[in-house]
């Protein structure tokens, strides 16, 4: 028989084993690199590890941040869920072979195709739509029609966005090229640039708020930040909010621009298993009815019910293309704003 000393020499090396492959004794937590800022995700986190005693370990940064903190952790990364915003991102992670496959039945049921990479190495949670937003005392609804439209004489001087280096507005650019090709997307670029109030800067709700103050008359933005301001505590932002109303573009055709936030299973997660017990809860009924209510962002998974703010900014006809699309004509999408002078 061994020694005492020796089965507790052996004890040891077989626990440091253990812990230099899974970095935790603990199986029952998952580790999540989140671009959301805590309040938006932790009361979800919170009541999955209520329902589940999974422990979620949260840490929240700058979204291409955490993109480049996994890349240089490398296989030592303690990330086993990375939760970001737009499908650039995600894919740009899975480009970097930063994220894996995964195979559940409950993710490919409640998400559809369009809505997560065709190899299943990222999932959209929710949905944002980048619509037009117009002042009513300047703007007649029926002067509208499509994105295209904007580059008429009409809109000169009028018009407020955010800069190129924005990924929303990347994503958008890059929709439209997958849908209407380089050339006409270039022309388009070309012409809407040239309707600017001003030189972009600033995020959304600035664009917001520079049409109430009358810099422009039409901004760009996502519908997630103008239904934040109108469920804001500041009474100040409420009222700004109150004076834009949303208009969507293109529901003769293609759809009006969408783009989500998603999560994807980490390359080296250390515990891979518990991950995919918390990607099937966040598209889970009650889970897309947190998000909608809460955050006021549109669920990915059907059936489920909008927030009152939402429901107020009208239905609408969405874009219908794969979303991985988007992600990887990012760069096109960038040399295309650089060449329309777009700052």
């Amino acid at each position: 028989m061994l020694s005492l000393k020796k089965r507790l020499i052996a004890a040891s090396v077989t626990l440091a084993a253990a812990l230099s492959f899974t970095g935790s004794v603990s199986a029952e937590e998952v580790n999540v690199y989140s671009a959301r800022k805590e309040a938006l995700i932790k009361p979800l986190l919170d009541k999955f590890s209520a329902e589940t005693g999974i422990e979620v370990n949260l840490v929240t940064g700058d979204a291409d941040a955490l993109i480049s903190r996994m890349n240089s952790e490398g296989k030592f990364s303690p990330a086993d869920v990375l939760i970001t915003t737009d499908v650039g991102r995600l894919v740009r992670a899975k480009q970097q072979g930063l994220t894996r496959i995964v195979v559940s039945d409950t993710l490919e049921q409640a998400i559809p195709a369009q809505l997560r990479d065709d190899e299943n190495q990222w999932f959209s949670l929710t949905m944002r739509a980048r619509p037009i937003m117009y002042s009513p005392e300047r703007v007649d609804p029926e002067q509208l029609s499509t994105m295209e439209a904007l580059t008429d004489a009409e809109w000169k001087g009028r018009i407020c966005i955010r800069s190129s280096s924005n990924i929303y507005n990347q994503s958008m650019v890059a929709a439209m090229i997958q849908q209407t090709g380089e050339e006409d997307t270039l022309k388009w670029a070309n012409g809407l640039v040239k309707n600017f109030a001003r030189p972009p800067k600033g995020g959304d709700r600035d664009q917001i708020k520079a049409v109430v103050s009358g810099q422009c008359d039409i901004a760009i933005a996502n519908t997630y930040y103008l239904a934040g301001m109108l469920n804001s505590a500041d009474d100040s932002e409420k009222n700004i909010a109150s004076q834009v109303k949303v208009f969507w573009p293109n529901q003769d055709d293609r759809g009006a621009h969408i783009n989500v936030s998603g999560a994807a299973l980490a390359k080296h997660a250390p515990n891979s298993d518990n991950a995919v017990k918390l990607l099937e809860y966040m598209v889970r009924e009650d889970a897309q009815a947190w998000y909608a209510k809460t955050n006021h962002e549109y669920p990915v998974r059907d059936g489920v019910e909008w927030s009152e703010t939402l429901k107020q900014f009208g239905t609408f006809k969405a874009e219908e293309i794969p979303l991985h699309r988007v992600g990887e004509l990012n760069a096109e999408a960038v040399k295309v704003m650089d060449k329309a002078g777009w700052k």
